[in-house]
């Protein structure tokens, strides 16, 4: 009896197997360097060269205007170890940089959750609480100058309704004319966070939490164990840009106090101004910005590293 042919089996279940393309593909090839040669050299133009020739003027005794100066090597950061007015700098810039950080996004953050309920005038709330940080900084200080002086719109309204003793001299008592600026700085940039926060928010999923009501979890429980983690980009990015923004603080410090009274007031960016443009120190003031430029930097990465890891966690 013969045979019946061998019979391949077919796994019909299976999807087919393309055949290979015999065609040779193109080699993938980076483009050239020398295409990105413009933009490299606007940079090392704009940016490099004026950078590291000021870099060089920190260790000079430039004033500024006299071509001839010398080269006084680290004197000028030794100096800064014996300048009281510097050290008082160092510790306001630090001083109102945290607290800026902290008031403006514990602020943000409350206003962002207000705004983010199902109020009917919620869109109006959003254009009206977000309007100061449209406004230029040094308009924003010479508008607040004028309604916190000893005559000024706040103490005449205290005294309007009754409450003449907190009557105060906002910005020329020293216990008061820091917290001032903190005052306005954050009246200023609270709808900046809140925007940030507010788009956090509305990117958490409404199933999340009704499932944690279902479940019988309250307000203050949904919001810190559900809200929470997933605001932790939008706490970084608030976070990172007022501390920065709080360090570098100069036209509403300049425009409210001039750095006083004294020097109450004055931050590193101030004391820069100063040093260079009164008293033609423009080589210590150089000095001074290195410092600052060395601050931020050192902050901002600190700042970085630890929120980056806190995000990872709490994703």
């Amino acid at each position: 009896m013969a045979l019946a042919p061998h019979k391949r089996l077919v796994d019909k279940d299976r999807p087919p197997v393309a055949a290979p393309d015999p065609r040779p593909r193109p080699a993938r090839t980076a483009p050239p360097w020398w295409f990105a040669l413009p933009a490299m050299l606007l940079f090392a133009f704009v940016v490099l060269v004026p950078s590291v020739r000021g870099v060089y003027y920190a260790f000079t005794d430039w004033d500024g205007l006299d071509p001839d100066f010398s080269f006084v090597g680290l004197d000028n950061f030794a100096a800064m170890l014996d300048d009281p007015d510097a050290k008082q700098a160092v510790w306001h810039t630090l001083l109102i940089a945290v607290a800026i950080t902290v008031v403006q996004n514990a602020v943000g953050l409350l206003l962002a959750l207000g705004v983010n309920s199902a109020i009917k005038s919620r869109n109006l709330l959003r254009v009206f609480l977000f309007a100061p940080a449209v406004i230029t900084p040094i308009v924003t200080a010479y508008l607040w100058r004028n309604l916190l002086g000893p005559d000024g719109a706040v103490n005449s309204l205290f005294g309007a309704v009754g409450l003449g003793g907190w009557r105060q001299d906002w910005l020329g008592d020293p216990e008061l004319a820091l917290w001032s600026v903190v005052g306005v700085t954050v009246w200023q940039y609270a709808g900046y966070s809140m925007v940030i926060f507010l788009a956090g928010l509305q990117s958490v999923p409404k199933e999340i939490h009704e499932a944690a009501s279902m479940d019988g979890a309250g307000p203050v429980r949904r919001f810190w164990s559900v809200t929470r983690p997933l605001l932790a980009p939008a706490l970084t990015i608030n976070l990172m840009l007022s501390i920065i923004g709080g360090i570098k603080l100069f036209d509403q410090v300049y425009a409210l106090t001039g750095g006083g009274p004294g020097h109450a007031t004055d931050t590193i960016s101030t004391l820069i101004y100063k040093d260079a443009f009164t008293l033609g120190e423009f080589g210590y003031s150089i000095a001074l910005a290195v410092v600052l430029t060395i601050i931020v930097a050192v902050v901002s990465a600190g700042q970085y590293a630890a929120l980056s890891r806190n995000e990872r966690a709490a994703s």
